[in-house]
């Protein structure tokens, strides 16, 4: 039986991580959950899986956990939920975190020399020069749906062979509008995904192209390909989850339900299959299967996270840092819509890009990036 770790189990992926896992209690045992803030939920997922390993990020959350559940050990702080990885020694962690607060844990379990479902992007984004070098092989696992459908499809091919990666995208909720019509949308239109159940600020960088963007960054740092050789394809029905082209013009795609389930599974079943959680895709039901180039133009978000991709080093860190901030601002009803992308470029813009040289760095460069995205926020 393996034992497992999840960090930001309150979240959508951390959810459904317990959803899957509930169904291979001869397989798999939660020895450890980690969040940020929402204390009753964690205490409900610990006495449902009988967790004993408990961290809390925002420490008054913390206290209030340890008051719930007396027995059990909470961890408070930002360090707490990598000293779990440590404490709990789980022969799984997923990675489930919002962020760039994630890099850190997935730098931990990777030392630790444990299998890692990363689910937090942000990791590989700001930190993939400095994380790609600690994995081993088969032990970093993606479950982004298009990472995930990407990793098998690559399986028992040549990377040599490798024409070009294609990440599909959904296109969001406003594909096909135009920036007069994104210049007065209001979040609860952008939170209203056509075909994935998925958090917040996610779904907000979703209806941005910037989570697509986030994810060509990604691709590049996870399949060592350059971005010259990683397209955007917007697959409105969400069945294909991304392609892979080879050299000799064969295509491997990866189809399936639009459920988040399915990739986290394969995450923690690798590299066996088990019994799918979800109803299968019926294919005399899929009617027809769209594909369309990404709306560069009115979306710019996905344009500023190549640029910042090509740039390397600091880049994709200030990309990242300065577009939390905006989501979160716009998510408060205090910017428009547009003002994300604005934001985003201007802190591009503003900083010199250096090498990543530590994940120390990496965190001092996010700090200053979010102090000037904020005071950009202010003077909108």
């Amino acid at each position: 039986m393996k034992t497992v770790a999840i960090l930001g189990s309150t979240g959508s992926i951390g959810r459904q991580t317990l959803d899957v896992l509930k169904n291979f209690p001869g397989e798999f045992k939660v020895v450890a959950l980690g969040a940020y803030s929402s204390h009753e939920l964690v205490a409900q997922q610990a006495r449902q899986f009988g967790v004993h390993d408990l961290a809390m990020a925002l420490p008054s959350a913390a206290d209030r956990l340890s008051g719930a559940l007396p027995a059990c050990h909470v961890g408070s702080g930002d360090k707490a939920i990598v000293e779990l990885i440590e404490r709990a020694d789980p022969d799984i962690v997923i990675n489930a975190l919002v962020g760039s607060a994630g890099l850190r844990a997935t730098a931990a379990t990777l030392e630790a020399g444990k299998r890692l479902g990363l689910a937090n992007k942000e990791s590989l984004v700001v930190g993939g020069d400095i994380v790609i070098p600690m994995a081993a092989p088969g032990q970093l696992i993606p479950v982004d749906s298009e990472h995930s459908a990407i990793f098998q499809c690559l399986l028992g091919e040549r990377s040599s062979e490798i024409s070009r990666i294609w990440v599909t995208a959904s296109g969001g909720p406003f594909r096909g509008r135009d920036r007069a019509y994104l210049a007065s949308v209001k979040k609860e239109q952008a939170l209203a995904h056509p075909t994935w159940n998925m958090g917040a600020k996610i779904t907000i960088d979703s209806s941005t192209l910037m989570n697509k963007g986030l994810e060509v960054i990604e691709a590049h740092h996870l399949f060592a390909m350059d971005y010259d050789r990683i397209s955007v394809v917007v697959q409105p029905q969400s069945r294909v989850h991304s392609m892979v082209e080879y050299l000799d013009g064969s295509v491997k795609a990866h189809l399936g339900v639009s459920d988040m389930r399915i990739p986290i599974q394969y995450a923690l079943s690798y590299p066996q299959r088990f019994t799918s959680p979800t109803a299968p895709l019926d294919f005399t039901s899929i009617g027809s299967l769209e594909f369309f180039p990404p709306d560069t133009d009115t979306f710019r978000c996905l344009d500023l996270a190549y640029a910042a991709g090509r740039l390397g080093g600091t880049a994709p860190v200030v990309l990242n840092a300065a577009n939390e901030v905006a989501v979160a601002a716009f998510l408060q009803d205090r910017i428009g819509f547009l003002a994300i992308e604005r934001i985003v470029e201007e802190s591009l813009q503003h900083f010199d890009i250096e090498p990543v040289e530590s994940i120390e760095h990496i965190e001092q460069v996010d700090r200053r990036t979010r102090i000037f995205a904020e005071e950009s926020v202010v003077s909108v």
